[in-house]
């Protein structure tokens, strides 16, 4: 049998079996260590094997990494500075011009506004609520699901090639062991909602929400022997009668051995990557801890970001290529810039953040284009807000959920495009507002055929008969 953490037997078919391998001879280093959900027991199964079959035809060949931005950026000092509105409103870091005529972003992005042509911005994007939370990734909108957690129930938790886990979270310590752990007080990333824990994302960083009695532990030197085992059980099973069946299954067995060993291990693995590529995408030189005022209680997540952005966007690449489907990345609570005991002014927290947002997203663009996978790969950078167009006493900004900074760069949209317009003082939408469920829709036709979605067996009413009928962002799909 395989190594159980606990005598313990599955609680139902919404537990997700685990399966964790390491290698004795490297010690109990957190590194070492490999989870791969769906491999285990449960993602064996004949059923689970048809169900991705089915599942087949509903999906593209691209993917989605969604980059919240957690805590609310200034639409104003992002990509919409506003420059000839009253000093208090506009742009406290000033404007840069970007490659198109006409079009500026706020002054600490010019790498991006280098690459504008490779991007699109949406100047008119309300979330509907200045709440400290997690939408849109985890919302009303998605049924309180992480949206990763919808695209699974559709494809399934792993591809069938490969192994690879479709739906999967990114957080600092993924990259990083020394960062602070993801943050939960404003809402659970790992949340399933109606779809099942099953389809929760992966979370390599190990801080995933899987039910303990179903991780299986099993040390690498062991492994072939335990293959042996599962397939002397299966020609004995076959010998009575159930030969194409279990044909199918050693097949598949197999392959997921293989792929434990191999493949899927090396995706997690920065150190597989070209050191040239690592250095290019890593955040951690622009913004030194000691360079940061210790005063504000956000000073740890300050460095977090700094050490991990650009790695986590990287890891996310190699991911994607990979086979995952929707990968969120985030670094938890930084973007909330009110000049309080917690926050820095926006121009001191701009610093902070908007250096290596700058320098993480274009290197992430850069990279993508070189390696052909702009169509293939969408990335979706936004918040849970916005921020108040008037700065406040101490100089900062408030929270405002009437409208919200929103980029979006690849998937084969149209990109170097400014969809929508605020109005004077970036408060409001002066054109239609693009609201969650648009963004949402984006996503969704940038993964799946949704007129297939719509005709798939045993969906959930939540995913077949109402997110199908979400209208996506108007400009990017003509």
């Amino acid at each position: 049998m395989l190594e159980r953490a606990a005598d313990k037997p599955p609680a139902g078919p919404k537990d997700l079996a685990m399966l964790t391998l390491h290698d004795r001879r490297r010690g109990p280093d957190r590194r070492a260590f490999l989870r791969i959900g769906g491999l285990g027991l449960g993602g064996l199964t004949l059923p689970h094997l048809l169900a991705a079959a089915e599942a087949k035809r509903t999906f593209t060949d691209r993917a989605v990494i969604f980059l919240f931005l957690h805590g609310g950026p200034s639409q104003i000092e992002t990509f919409d500075p506003k420059m000839t509105a009253p000093e208090g409103v506009r742009s406290a870091t000033g404007e840069v011009q970007t490659r198109l005529p006409g079009v500026t972003f706020g002054g600490t992005f010019p790498k991006l506004a280098a690459l504008a042509d490779k991007l699109s911005v949406v100047r008119s994007f309300v979330t509907g609520d200045g709440n400290h939370d997690i939408k849109p990734v985890v919302g009303k909108d998605t049924f309180g699901a992480n949206l990763g957690s919808a695209y699974a129930r559709v494809v399934g938790t792993n591809r069938p090639s490969s192994g690879m886990p479709t739906n999967v979270a990114l957080f600092p310590r993924a990259v990083e062991p020394t960062a602070g752990p993801a943050q939960a007080n404003f809402g659970n990333f790992a949340a399933s909602g109606p779809f099942g824990l099953n389809y929760a994302p992966f979370d390599p960083s190990g801080g995933g929400q899987l039910h303990k009695d179903m991780r299986l532990s099993l040390p690498m030197d062991r492994l072939a022997d335990r293959q042996a085992l599962l397939g002397e059980l299966d020609r004995v099973q076959r010998d009575l009668g159930v030969a194409a069946t279990f044909d199918a299954m050693e097949r598949v067995r197999q392959q997921a051995f293989d792929t434990i060993r191999g493949g899927v291990s090396d995706a997690f693995d920065l150190a597989k990557e070209d050191p040239a590529t690592v250095a290019r995408y890593d955040t951690a030189p622009l913004v030194r801890p000691e360079n940061i005022d210790k005063k504000w209680k956000n000073y740890n997540h300050y460095v977090d970001n700094a050490k991990t952005l650009g790695r986590l966007l990287l890891l996310a690449r190699r991911l994607c290529e990979r086979g995952a489907g929707f990968v969120t990345v985030t670094t938890n609570f930084v973007w909330d810039m009110h000049a309080d005991v917690n926050n820095a002014t926006v121009t001191e927290g701009m610093r902070y953040m908007g250096g290596p947002l700058d320098h993480a997203l274009s290197a992430f663009i850069e990279d993508v284009h070189a390696r052909g996978l702009q169509d293939k790969i969408l990335l979706v950078a936004t918040g849970e807000m916005g921020r108040t167009p008037k700065v406040n006493k101490t100089g900062g900004r408030d929270h405002w959920g009437n409208l919200a900074p929103l980029l979006l760069t690849g998937g084969g949209l149209n990109m170097g495009r400014v969809i929508g317009q605020s109005n004077r003082d970036a408060g409001e939408p002066a054109t239609e507002p693009v609201r969650p469920t648009n963004l949402i829709a984006t996503v969704l036709h940038t993964l799946l055929d949704m007129g297939e979605v719509r005709v798939v067996p045993g969906l959930p009413r939540e995913i077949a008969a109402t997110m199908t009928g979400y209208e996506p962002i108007a400009g990017l799909h003509d």
